[in-house]
């Protein structure tokens, strides 16, 4: 009660410390996490993409049928023998500086993204040369034909390429960057920022949408509010109570057991806006015990469970799917190659595997996130599942934030490092084995937890030189039963969360939630 009595003391200080805004129109949101750190590139953090689409803006995005449409880019040519890209940028484009943006800002954006981003890697290698044109055209020059071009350029999931000012892309991509200014939508308001509370954003004046109209990423993002504030509101039930007054407009992420008290009220809009959801992964380190040993890593496939995970994190059927396919279920690669026998709870098989790798009781530190609703369940059920399949766990409670820090280290966990954590990822993320952070096994270039196969990624290589949909899905097929066999990771099923909002129309259907186009009457 406590907990609640101070978060509603913050909603009502915040409301009363801005009575000059009572003429903006403002939309007030609670988001699934506080934000403290603002460069996009720097983290894969949900909270950090999401900051990023309301500042920032990217040369082609994903529409609502998940289809590849120009954003900054005014049009684009493909060389007869598939080897140079050129691209023109729109008219009107500027940073909220004032100055134009131009082709070597955004070269240099692709050179940090690609070197932090693991489909920009991916690109990059490919890419023999990036060079401008003239201030607003520049070529992309391909040492092969590679048909992911357009698809990596869109990429919508974290990180994701993000347009900045060359003095600003020119920051090393392993340091943040200090300032923050971007060409999209909204400006952000450093001097209203208050780690812990708020965030503030405002309508940029000076921001040319496309024509065309709003579809999911994609098309016109035309502002219709002043200003957005996403507070910070730990306790779910203050946040719900906070939208049931009309004291906020909008909550991201509910609870799935305060649904029905949303549903209660008539002037509260209950409603799934990411359609294609998000994919529960458990993730382990590859280089510290227990986990460095691939037999006890395949004991783990043994103990977890989709569907009993799903029902202990999420409850009701009707947000969730129980699904071990790592590319997503209901997508084109969609695929059961290598799930035989796995993820189906046989805490028997599990044990025996420990038993013939020869586990000692190391026990697994998991971090478990305390302050995301969707993770809150996941570390106790996923502890469970372990202990039942015969590990010694060893949970520790940690903030969201904390997490992202913790989970760079590659130390052992005496030393603040790791075993494993759960996390949650945008189904739109994982539909393929480039866009997927999970599979990538490129030992110390792959993402925290540092898997390192290389028949994994010989086949990441041939899907990305695959020229049509058939063999990318027999590729993705045969690297999802290798991946399963060395164990990058563990796909968990998939999951909606639908958005609770008050008075807001004209909400963007989109795989994260997006502020243009939101009106308040």
């Amino acid at each position: 009660m406590r907990l609640r009595s101070i978060a509603a003391a913050l909603v009502a200080a915040l409301l009363a410390a801005c009575p000059t805004l009572a003429q903006t129109k403002t939309v007030r949101a609670v988001m699934h996490s506080d934000i403290k750190i603002l460069d996009p590139i720097w983290t894969t953090a949900n909270i950090v993409r999401n900051h990023g689409y309301m500042v920032w803006d990217t040369l082609f995005a994903m529409d609502e049928k998940l289809q590849v449409q120009p954003q900054m880019v005014d049009h684009w040519e493909l060389s007869p023998d598939r080897l140079i890209y050129t691209f023109t940028l729109r008219d009107g484009l500027k940073w909220h500086d004032g100055l134009p943006v131009t082709s070597e800002d955004c070269i240099a954006s692709l050179r940090r993204w690609g070197a932090k981003d693991f489909t920009g890697q991916k690109l990059l290698s490919f890419v023999s040369a990036l060079e401008a044109v003239n201030d607003k055209t520049f070529r992309m020059v391909l040492t092969e034909p590679y048909g992911l071009v357009l698809d990596s350029l869109a990429k919508p999931g974290a990180s994701v390429p993000f347009m900045m000012p060359k003095r600003i892309a020119d920051t090393d991509p392993g340091t943040q960057i200090t300032e923050i200014v971007g060409s999209g939508p909204f400006i952000f308001k450093k001097d209203e920022w208050k780690p812990g509370e708020k965030i503030v954003y405002v309508r940029n004046p000076d921001y040319k949408p496309r024509a065309e109209p709003p579809s999911g990423l994609a098309g016109g993002k035309v502002v219709k509010v002043d200003r957005v504030e996403w507070l910070a509101i730990p306790d779910h039930m203050t946040a719900v109570n906070a939208l049931l007054a009309g004291e906020i407009d909008y909550i991201e992420a509910p609870p799935h057991d305060l649904l029905p008290l949303l549903k209660a009220d008539r002037s509260v809009t209950v409603k799934v806006y990411n359609t294609i959801g998000a994919q529960y992964d458990f993730r382990w380190n590859w280089l510290q015990p227990p986990f460095d040993n691939p037999k006890i890593r395949r004991a783990a496939l043994y103990a977890f469970t989709s569907k009993e995970f799903l029902e202990g994190v999420v409850g009701d059927p009707a947000y969730y799917r129980v699904c071990k396919a790592m590319f997503v279920c209901g997508t084109p690669l969609e695929s059961t190659a290598g799930t035989e026998g796995l993820l189906d709870a046989n805490f028997a098989r599990s044990k025996e595997l420990l038993k013939e790798a020869g586990y000692d009781g190391t026990p697994v530190v998991l971090l478990h996130t305390t302050d995301i609703n969707v993770l809150t369940n996941a570390g106790p059920i996923a502890k469970s599942l372990l202990e039942r399949g015969g590990f010694k766990v060893e949970m520790v409670p940690l903030d969201f934030q904390s997490i992202v820090s913790r989970r760079l280290r590659k130390g052992p966990p005496s030393e603040g490092g790791w075993s494993g954590f759960m996390t949650a990822w945008l189904s739109i993320d994982m539909m393929n084995p480039l866009t997927n952070t999970m599979v990538n096994a490129s030992c110390d270039k792959a993402a925290f937890g540092w898997p390192c196969d290389q028949k994994v990624e010989q086949l990441r290589d041939a899907f990305a030189r695959a020229p049509d949909l058939d063999s990318r899905r027999k590729i993705a097929a045969d690297l999802q039963a290798r991946a399963l066999e060395v164990g990058t990771h563990v796909p968990l099923g998939q999951y909606t969360l639908p958005t609770a909002t008050r008075g807001l129309t004209d909400i963007v259907t989109a795989p994260i939630p997006v502020f243009w186009n939101i009106d308040k009457p």
